[in-house]
């Protein structure tokens, strides 16, 4: 198969990569709140469903090995077409919780697959410089997925709960079409998508080495060998630690009662505020900050980009004191998610930059496991927390949690960039 253009796939890969990842992380934190799930059991089951994106390292030498990436990629979609459909359908069980969370996290192990595979074929099939263009590109498509995902469908299934008086009826009918888009996503990847001649050189080769040579420990053992690992692994797992547990209460802060704590916002509001223009920001925020970071280096930005991500989250501590005007509480999440945007690109080009050697692919994925790993326990136990001290106090700790994060990144071995 010919080489096409990135911008024939590009775009459509990066949101096929950023759907199921906002709904099963993001989108199921408010499923579950309209359905009557209360925070603790949503913040340490929804937590857990970053289990794959945490484990995908331990799989990724084999999507680096098996087949090719454009194989991985076309079955992974099907594959999610079929889970986001069975997890629409399951909202109408009367052990929805049970079952959805079951479809979810097979989905999350897709879904993790689908990521390994679609960053390898962005590594094989582009040069380096269609890479560093469309770095940006891909970015914007993975948020467009976010938008997708967090604003058009919680906005439209706030809408149709008013509509049919139906919650778990709206969000069926939400995840089914997030169902059906993937299943035109895979048909348009299927005549589409790329086979990399490099990939296929490399693929035959390997095949015919792998039962003498298997690189599995082999790439392991070459990422923890990095120079400065432990404070590698300190930063990547710390760096986003405030931030991973005021991500799974920020929606249902938003949606709860005043007396409870929250803001008492719709669904539908809720998917304007946070999914919509939060996330608009964030986009904004991710754009500039790659811009700073190509001007000035991250050596010499990670540190105030670091500000900009920790900082932002006093507002959640001043929303929950009072109860702030709804045109201040867009502007205030869009500032935070702004601020989100920042920091994050600092983070994950230092992701891009440990990822080195003829195991990029896999060293990236480990990388982003561990980063999953690190999103994944402070939100597990954020829910119990929240419930045991109120949204106040819980935020004070997020911000003083937001402190480890950026200390870290004062040993963090950052190289100086080539003139």
């Amino acid at each position: 198969m010919s080489i096409r253009h990135p911008w024939y796939f590009i775009p459509s890969l990066y949101f096929a990569e950023g759907v199921p990842y906002i709904l099963i992380n993001v989108v199921s934190v408010i499923i579950y709140k309209n359905l009557g799930i209360n925070n603790a059991r949503i913040a340490f089951w929804t937590s857990l469903l970053y289990l794959p994106w945490v484990l995908k390292m331990l799989w990724s030498p084999l999507v680096e090995v098996y087949s090719t990436k454009r194989n991985w990629i076309i079955y992974s979609q099907l594959a999610m077409m079929f889970c986001l459909i069975l997890a629409a359908l399951s909202l109408q069980l009367s052990n929805f919780f049970l079952i959805s969370l079951i479809i979810f996290t097979i989905g999350a192990f897709i879904s993790a697959t689908h990521d390994i595979a679609a960053d390898g074929i962005y590594l094989l099939a582009l040069t380096l410089k269609q890479q560093e263009f469309f770095a940006g590109i891909r970015t914007i498509f993975y948020r467009l997925a976010v938008i997708f995902g967090s604003g058009l469908l919680v906005f439209l299934a706030g809408n149709l709960q008013k509509k049919w008086d139906n919650v778990s009826s709206s969000w069926t009918f939400c995840l089914g079409l997030s169902g059906l888009i993937f299943g035109i996503i895979f048909i348009y990847h299927q005549l589409i998508l790329p086979d990399p001649p490099v990939e296929i050189t490399e693929h035959s080769l390997i095949s015919q080495k792998v039962k003498k040579t298997p690189p599995f420990w082999e790439i392991f053992i070459s990422y923890f060998r990095q120079p400065k690992i432990v404070a590698i692994l300190a930063f990547i797992l710390f760096y986003r630690f405030g931030e991973a547990m005021l991500v799974k209460l920020t929606s249902p802060f938003l949606l709860d009662k005043a007396e409870q704590g929250g803001l008492g916002l719709s669904t539908e509001t809720v998917g304007l505020v946070y999914g919509t223009f939060g996330i608009i920001a964030l986009i904004i925020g991710s754009i500039l900050g790659g811009i700073v970071i190509a001007k000035y280096s991250l050596k010499k930005m990670i540190f105030p980009l670091a500000l900009a991500l920790h900082l932002p989250n006093l507002f959640y501590v001043y929303m929950s004191l009072g109860e702030p005007p709804l045109q201040f509480v867009y502007l205030l999440v869009a500032l935070e998610q702004f601020g989100s945007g920042l920091g994050l690109t600092a983070f994950m080009v230092y992701l891009m930059q440990i990822a080195q050697g003829k195991y990029k692919t896999s060293h990236y994925a480990i990388s982003t496991g561990i980063m999953a790993l690190g999103m994944m326990l402070p939100g597990a136990v954020s829910g119990y927390i929240q419930q045991e001290v109120g949204y106040t106090v819980f935020f004070v700790i997020v911000c003083l949690f937001a402190i480890l994060g950026i200390a870290t990144v004062f040993f963090v071995p950052i190289e100086k960039r080539k003139s």
